[in-house]
């Protein structure tokens, strides 16, 4: 018997087959994309890049430029000390190229979600390059710095320094304009280090005291030559209680300080109570402003940039103490 021979396959038919498979491998392939992650550049070719506070997403918006696209997770007037991230935060996280965040337990509460997101990506501690020995410990016997360090405007400079590296490093077809950028901001903070040196020495010196509801001045302090005091600690997390007042009170009334401070991110309770305890004790004590402290002003305001932010503070405390 002779063997079944196969019939031919017309060409057109042929044709038509492969045009059916590949139309089949394009639209897996399309079901495969759909939930990957994003490029490195993101769909405008920009670096997608997500900070904690404002303070921070100013530096990377000044050095990175036309080449960042920034998402500040704290808005104005948010804690960063009692922040929790929710779930829109963690896509905003896990969608960025790069993270930066403050550090030294600044945002308490995100420290275990920053660590797994160093495993994925690029995520930088902007106060992780500053010499230990420039850092403030916190009073508690606990051996943790003080975060707040974008009171001293020179650690700030060092923050942008590491704000330029990172993004060079990451980027390092765009390495020159990064530079480029963060000498002329690093330039304006070395003036603004200057005008706030300067204008603080303005008020006689019995009269520099610097009081407000959490301790979170300290570098400026130290920086600029006034003392500080507050009614909480390091962390608005801490409490305070009529111990702190009483003590905070009889100082101020014995020293005769004109005014004491309140805070964008801190309710004004605290420091009303000392108001009011000053206020029978026959002292007068007002309210010489509002400071910003862990957070900027709105943005498209001259406080919501870090430069407009600590002009506002240091002029609001002349203003009052003077």
């Amino acid at each position: 018997m002779k063997p079944n021979k196969r019939k031919a396959i017309p060409s057109s038919w042929s044709r038509f087959m492969m045009v059916i498979v590949l139309m089949g491998i394009t639209a897996g392939l399309t079901a495969c994309n759909s939930g990957a992650a994003p490029t490195s550049a993101g769909t405008d070719g920009k670096i997608k890049i997500t900070t904690t506070i404002g303070m921070i997403a100013d530096i990377v918006e000044q050095v990175g430029g036309e080449h960042v696209s920034v998402t500040a997770l704290m808005k104005p007037g948010v804690d960063p000390h009692l922040y929790k991230a929710s779930q829109g935060d963690v896509r905003k996280l896990e969608q960025a190229d790069v993270i930066f965040y403050g550090g030294l337990h600044l945002e308490g509460k995100m420290i275990q979600l920053f660590e797994n997101m160093a495993k994925q990506k690029t995520t930088v501690a902007v106060t992780g390059s500053i010499p230990e020995n420039k850092l403030l410990l916190v009073d508690d016997g606990s051996g943790t710095h003080d975060p707040h360090v974008w009171f001293d405007v020179k650690l700030w400079i060092l923050a942008t320094e590491a704000v330029k590296e990172t993004l060079a490093s990451h980027d390092a077809s765009h390495a020159t304009e990064y530079k480029k950028n963060a000498d002329a901001y690093i330039a304006k903070l070395q003036e603004l280090d200057r005008y706030a040196a300067e204008q603080i020495a303005s008020i006689p010196e019995g009269q520099r005291v610097l009081v407000t509801a959490h301790d979170a001045f300290g570098y400026f302090g130290k920086a600029y030559g006034i003392k500080v005091m507050g009614l909480q600690g390091i962390s608005t997390a801490s409490e305070y209680g009529s111990k702190d007042v009483s003590t905070l009170r009889d100082y101020l009334v014995t020293q005769k300080i004109k005014a004491v401070f309140v805070e964008s991110s801190v309710p004004k309770k605290s420091i009303e109570a000392v108001i009011q305890g000053a206020a029978k004790q026959g002292h007068e004590l007002k309210i010489g402003g509002e400071l910003f402290s862990d957070a900027m002003g709105e943005a498209g305001t001259p406080e919501g940039t870090y430069i407009g932010m600590v002009r506002h503070n240091v002029d609001t405390i002349v203003k009052a103490l003077k």
